[in-house]
């Protein structure tokens, strides 16, 4: 299996020639050529420490088994940083209590990498998989080969490839593109005339820890045989922008409003138990005068106190591990998100399997090979067995607690086309079904408006990806590349207007204004994978430069 669908790397791109296009299109393109060193962070720069959405002061945390470099020592004076240790070694995922840190802080790595942009100033582990291929199509090899190696540092020292490199995120991963980078790594490598097999045999041990931990407790969803998201922390996270007790207070009224169908995450005084023994905050239950009509404050008053309950609390850790969050596809705040086998998680992790069997041929481990190649088959039969519903023509997510398959229309149907495990009729029947996600500025997250941000009528450019790439796989080119079409004109369209380029868009009216109620409101700016998107989408359907040319004129 290829390691970038279509990648074309060694081969001329057609990008280079969008010099020739009209202003608009070889601006946004410098924006984005320029935008790489913009967005690079290294260990030596104070602005790499910055993180807005905790605040307060600067800590840089280093490995306990690690020694103070003398570049790292001078950065307290320069940067005005405190550089600490971690209190113990960490080798598995889940070992390290990271509530024990008492002041969070960036976690030390190795190379400069590439953040998203905005809040967002840390190496993520799944947006650096659309980061890295921008970085190769613009043949910026050794900046995406460090942030490989970066991920390689992040298993030997702090348990696992992380969230990202704070230490509110030493509990949970995203998810699993890992081997995907490194196959993009060692053919870019390749086509350069540089076929690196010692690196390969290196990151295939490294790959193999990361496969492992989604393949056992507590990663397994039940006895599907299947895998899912779960963080190994407990209570609410500190990194949500701002005061996170607000989202969590709206959490709280909302399951409150909808009782008693989501009761299971609510802790109530005088359920035979004191709200204050749950996790997180308290949150009042006011009852007011019901005979007064203009109902002052003062007639208001708390008769009872609720908590948000550590299931809600896995289920919201467990969704930021996803990288899906907000969305109510896992329930409503995606509370239950611990509950289900998704289809996107099992899709990589049937991908992993398959770049595994390839790295193993590569390296001349056949026995090794035909090990993985089982596993896939096996993944596979489980996936269709728990995730398809032919009926309906779509994959869907599989709730193992309740026993029963979501029905909850969703853009990671496309997943299992991109991982190369659908069938040509199940290809076939998704295809089919591109309208109920298509709007004119590409593929919406989903056909319900929640007011959530990972949530109709959102778009996001990682996903138009994998959905487009998915659809070429099996032989869905026009459809790709109308898609495709909609997804570039509404960037280039809206970086006209503002000069820079988005975290995610209104696929509806192709506008980069948002009005997002359930997770962060920010719209953020820089922004590291749809810059790259940008990128892969124009190099995969080359006629789309004189088609955005034209509509400039």
């Amino acid at each position: 299996m290829s390691a970038i669908p279509n990648s074309g790397h060694g081969r001329a791109s057609p990008i280079s020639n969008a010099s020739t296009a009209p202003n608009s299109l070889a601006d946004i393109l410098q924006y984005i050529s320029a935008g790489w060193d913009t967005l690079t962070r290294t260990m030596n720069r104070c602005e790499s420490l910055e993180d807005t959405k905790t605040g307060g002061e600067a800590i840089l945390y280093l490995p306990a088994e690690m020694e103070v470099q003398p570049a790292i020592a001078e950065l307290q004076n320069h940067c005005h940083v405190r550089v600490e240790h971690l209190p113990a070694r960490i080798a598995r995922p889940g070992e390290f209590d990271a509530g024990g840190i008492q002041t969070e802080g960036l976690l030390y790595l190795e190379n400069p990498y590439v953040v998203p942009g905005g809040q967002f100033n840390e190496m993520y582990g799944w947006d650096s998989y659309f980061i890295i291929r921008g970085l190769l199509r613009e043949h910026r090899t050794e900046l995406a080969k460090g942030m490989v190696e970066n991920f390689f540092f992040e298993i030997n020292h702090y348990g696992g490839v992380l969230n990202a490199n704070r230490t509110y995120y030493l509990t949970r991963s995203q998810p699993p593109f890992l081997t995907s980078m490194i196959l993009a790594v060692y053919d870019a490598e390749k086509a350069e005339g540089k076929p690196n097999l010692p690196w390969l045999e290196n990151a295939y041990r490294f790959a193999l820890r990361d496969y492992e931990q989604w393949n056992e407790q507590p990663h397994l969803a039940g006895d599907t045989g299947l895998s899912r998201y779960f963080d190994h922390g407990n209570g609410p996270v500190p990194e949500i922008a701002g005061d996170p007790s607000h989202y969590y207070r709206g959490a709280a009224y909302f399951f409150l409003a909808h009782e008693p169908s989501f009761e299971s995450f609510l802790v109530h005084e005088g359920d035979g138990r004191s709200a204050s023994a749950g996790l997180g905050p308290r949150f009042p239950v006011f009852v007011c005068n019901p005979e007064t009509v203009d109902i002052a404050a003062s007639e208001c008053a708390p008769a009872s106190w609720v908590t948000l309950s550590a299931d809600f609390y896995k289920g919201d850790r467990s969704l930021r591990e996803s990288g899906f969050d907000v969305t109510f596809r896992f329930g409503p705040l995606g509370a239950a998100t611990h509950h289900f086998a998704p289809v996107c998680l099992n899709s990589l992790l049937y991908k992993t399997e398959k770049d595994m069997e390839r790295m193993s041929i590569l390296l001349n481990h056949p026995q090794d090979a035909k090990k993985w190649k089982s596993k896939a088959v096996e993944r596979r039969r489980r996936m269709i067995q728990y995730f398809w519903d032919g009926r309906r023509g779509l994959f869907f997510d599989y709730n193992f607690v309740a026993g029963k398959r979501s029905r909850y229309e969703y853009a990671t149907t496309f997943y299992p086309l991109w991982a190369g495990l659908a069938s040509k009729a199940e290809a076939r029947a998704v295809a089919r079904n591109l309208k109920l996600f298509e709007q004119p500025g590409g593929l919406a997250m989903s056909r319900t408006e929640t007011q959530a941000q990972w949530d109709f009528p959102y778009g996001w450019a990682p996903i138009q990806l994998l959905a487009i790439e998915g659809l070429r796989r099996y032989g869905y080119g026009k459809d790709a590349d109308r898609i495709s079409g909609k997804f570039l004109s509404m960037v280039l369209e809206n970086f006209r207007r503002d000069h820079t380029i988005r975290e995610k868009y209104n696929v509806v009216t192709r506008s980069s204004e948002t009005s997002v109620v359930e997770g962060y409101a920010q719209n953020v700016t820089g922004f590291g994978w749809t810059n790259a998107v940008f990128l892969e989408l124009l190099h995969e359907s080359p006629g789309m430069i004189t088609v955005l040319g034209k509509d400039q004129e």
